[in-house]
């Protein structure tokens, strides 16, 4: 499916373009946001190695991969980054993750991310399972997850090395029949 479109009352998930990268940079690049993530800040030549690997990755045939750009309905200004990817390990289910600018967070736009990438994995690919990991100190996205109708399903010992150091992982799903009873109540 390319090119994708996904809008909401205040954001749309969109296709990245090679004039994505000072923007994803901001997100990336950021000491604050990549806190919790399982990388450490990149760095702008990195970002721009992401972005064209995001481009190539929107036109494959068959498409595994969707990163897409995180932007403000009203103007298009680019606040975060999400990305859904098909797992090879389970039919028909995906893995999520998205990263906000520091500035976009604390006014909902992380769960309406979260309802806008279910809505692309449900609704237009037909998956039956999409699950997302945190980090055990990101409680902002524990809230976030379980706000958008995702269940915490258990903990991934040593699943993450980032910064000298293995981390646990915190595991979140939802399947289908469960995205279709939310959408519906």
């Amino acid at each position: 499916m390319h090119p994708v479109r996904r809008d909401d009352a205040r954001l749309s998930l969109r296709e990245l373009t090679i004039d994505d990268v000072d923007p994803v940079l901001a997100v990336y690049g950021s000491s604050e946001a990549t806190e919790h993530l399982s990388f450490t800040p990149r760095s702008r030549e990195e970002v721009g190695g992401i972005v064209a690997r995001s481009l190539a990755s929107a036109t494959a045939k068959p498409r595994e991969e969707y990163a897409l750009a995180v932007v403000k309905r009203d103007g298009g200004e680019l606040v975060g980054f999400a990305r859904l990817a098909l797992d090879p390990h389970q039919q028909r289910a995906a893995t999520m993750g998205l990263a906000l600018r520091p500035d976009a967070w604390g006014v909902g736009y992380g769960r309406e991310t979260v309802q806008l990438v279910l809505s692309l994995a449900f609704d237009d690919l037909d998956l039956h399972r999409v699950w997302a990991a945190r980090a055990p100190l990101n409680t902002a996205s524990e809230k976030t997850l379980l706000a958008a109708g995702m269940t915490e399903e258990g903990r991934i010992r040593g699943h993450v090395y980032v910064r000298s150091a293995w981390r646990d992982s915190i595991v979140y799903g939802i399947l289908r029949e469960e995205w279709a009873h939310r959408r519906d109540s």
